[in-house]
């Protein structure tokens, strides 16, 4: 239904059955006939009419909220005729039946995916009205804190409920005095509330670890929710709560309400025991906590055998073949999408830094076949943390030798590649450039399967961190690689593209790129092809390098490039004849910084090593520069990394 029109007469046999019993009236506008269910939103005229009796505008509230509860096509129809402006205005009436109405049907609204949550903040005065509303009772509680925790999806959404006081509205709620049911429902909401409010943001997080409520710290009160004779849904939104804030910084790692308290509360959610639901929301926020520390990972993978425990998220349904109802089948098969998903995150995670931890990991039951099996999965959140998965593990040498190698996992990670949405490549060419290593015996039948074209591809996305990986993985592809591949890079990128990249903005393209540059120009032959094909453009890049506001490892990356430019037999005479680079890197011979007055020493003992051809010429050239009265200087250097590869210059001089 696109729209409605309200203003239509309502029939005197619709007032009677909605003030005398509604649930025939329900009943029939969950109907599929389009015209039943538009009388139920004619119910919105009666809400909004002053003339109404409270108890009438009440009953129609109640009425719209039932309907709410029906199809995603029921609200988009609510939606359309303008229901959220009518209960936000019927939270004016000062009535608290009327209003908690208005409030349980907002709340079921707000819940439904097709609404947006960004119809909350059209009116920065509907959020202060609301906070408002908070104290009046234990409804209004209940059901703001559900509008709320279902309307903060991001930064905007946070900072705006932070803005209008929210931890300080909320917290109280959380040593709510009421009824024990009340008392749990009410400081559900409020402890949901804070678990979106504090999620991946500092400025929440370090507000609510120094909150306090009854002379409570807000971390403490949290703590005390995670014990096991509190329900399941409290344990794990309060482990939501503290993991937040401390991957915000809020609360240090190695605090005991994380190590002794949210993190086996967390591995605990996995076990068996446990709902699909609750074992999915465990793995997950477990995966989220350890994520980037050491030692968490470490003991997370040491506490009640979790990695084993993991394998069982495999084993769900244990017989799809055998289920013959379709929606079972619907059923079973997302909550073992949600599974797999879950155990390979926080897989993902367990084995991000410690080799030990990942070879545990590749150990246990059909580890590898279930990665493999992962990256052709159906669901594409399933295959992203598969990837994820890999991409962790791909960080072992030893792994990458034997079972990466066993499991030809190059060939289904290239076909994922393929067409994937950009969240997937990132972490996709991560992992390829983990498998381009010069030992991993994966790297030769990546080249064969048309890696490059794919890779130079990538280095023009506008997705920076795709920029990189593709930069990165050419870097790695080239290192020690034969002639014939390096023309394929130069190729395959362009000379036109190269220097695109080299002007990058982004410091880790540039840097990636040198990398690349370098690893193109090594072995004689190699600098000496390559740069007798690019030598002008290579040399006009570097000079551009050198003399821009580049950091210290810019530089010198450059200038390594230089020394390897010297190396080559003809190609040294390219920095020969620019009298321009002689200057340069005369100029960073005696820089205050040792790091670039090493690299330009390399560039210069290149230059002048009396075994080559032309080595004299080259030697009085720049002995005319002045280049042996600065050796004679660096020689009396404190830095003995300088100091001897001066002397080790000047005896070329003497010999």
């Amino acid at each position: 239904m696109a729209s409605c029109v309200l203003e239509a007469p309502l029939r005197m046999s619709v007032l009677s059955e909605v003030t005398a019993s509604s649930r025939h009236y329900v009943d029939r506008l969950f109907d599929l006939d389009p015209q039943k269910v538009l009388q139920g939103v004619m119910l919105l005229y009666l809400l909004q009419q002053e003339t109404s009796s409270t108890e009438l505008r009440t009953e129609c509230a109640v009425v719209l909220g039932s309907l709410a509860m029906g199809t995603e096509n029921n609200v988009k129809s609510l939606l359309d005729c303008h229901i959220i402006p009518a209960l936000l205005q019927g939270l004016l009436s000062p009535d608290l039946k009327f209003i908690e109405a208005c409030l349980r049907c907002l709340r079921t609204v707000f819940i439904s995916p097709v609404t947006p949550e960004d119809l909350l903040y059209t009116d920065a005065t509907v959020i202060s009205h609301l906070m408002a509303l908070l104290s009046r009772s234990r409804y209004t509680q209940e059901y703001i804190c559900q509008i709320f925790s279902h309307c903060c999806k991001g930064p905007d959404h946070q900072t705006i409920l932070f803005n209008h006081g929210a931890v300080q509205n909320i917290a109280h709620l959380l040593v709510s005095t009421s009824y024990k049911y009340v008392f749990t429902q009410v400081r559900m909401q409020a402890l949901k509330c804070f678990s979106v409010l504090a999620f991946e943001n500092p400025q929440v997080s370090m507000t609510l670890v120094n909150v306090s409520v009854d002379g409570e710290l807000l971390p403490q009160i949290f703590v005390k929710m995670l014990q096991r004779d509190k329900p399941i849904e409290m344990q794990l939104t309060s482990a939501k709560c503290l993991t937040s804030m401390c991957r915000a910084g809020a609360i240090r790692t190695d605090d005991s309400c994380i190590v002794l308290k949210t993190l086996p509360c967390l591995v605990r959610m996995c076990s068996k025991e446990r709902l699909l639901e609750e074992r999915v929301e465990g793995a997950e926020t477990l995966a989220y906590l350890i994520e980037t520390d050491v030692e968490l990972q470490r003991i997370a993978s040491i506490t009640d055998h979790l990695i084993v425990m993991l394998a069982d998220y495999f084993k769900y349904p244990s017989s799809v073949s055998a289920i013959t109802d379709i929606k079972r089948l619907d059923h079973d098969l997302k909550h073992a999408h949600e599974l797999r998903q879950a155990a390979f995150k926080l897989y993902a995670s367990l084995g991000a830094n410690d080799e030990d931890i990942r070879k545990k990991i590749i150990e246990t039951e059909n580890m590898m076949d279930r990665i493999v099996n992962g990256l052709s999965e159906s669901s594409i959140k399933v295959r992203l943390a598969a990837v994820r998965c890999l991409h962790s593990l791909s960080r072992s040498v030893q792994q990458l030798r034997t079972s990466f190698q066993d499991h030809a996992v190059w060939k289904p990670l290239m076909k994922v590649l393929q067409n994937a949405p950009n969240e997937m490549l990132v972490v996709a060419s991560s992992t390829l450039c983990n498998l381009l290593l010069e030992f991993s015996p994966s790297k030769e039948p990546i080249l064969e399967s048309g890696a490059i074209e794919l890779l130079c591809s990538l280095t023009q996305s506008e997705n920076l961190a795709l920029r990189v990986n593709g930069i990165w993985a050419l870097m790695n592809m080239a290192f020690q690689a034969e002639q014939k591949i390096k023309s394929d890079i130069l190729r395959g990128l362009s000379t036109e593209q190269l220097f695109q990249l080299l002007s990058d903005s982004d410091v880790n393209v540039l840097m990636k790129t040198l990398g690349l540059l370098r690893n193109l120009l090594s072995t004689r032959p190699h600098i000496d092809h390559i740069m007798s094909t690019h030598g002008k453009q290579i040399m006009q890049a570097v000079t551009l390098i050198l003399e821009g506001e580049h950091n210290i490892e810019v530089k010198e990356q450059t200038l390594c490039i230089l020394a390897n430019i010297a190396d080559g037999t003809t190609a040294k005479e390219l920095i020969m004849t620019n009298d321009d680079i002689l200057q340069k890197i005369k100029y960073y011979m005696s820089h205050s910084n040792a790091k670039l007055q090493l690299a330009a020493m390399f560039c210069i003992s290149n230059l002048i090593w009396n075994e080559e051809e032309g080595s004299q010429e080259r030697q009085d050239k720049l002995r005319d520069m002045g280049i042996v009265d600065i050796l004679h200087k660096l020689s009396q250097s404190s830095d003995p990394n300088l100091c001897d590869k001066a002397k080790t210059a000047l005896q070329q001089y003497l010999a």
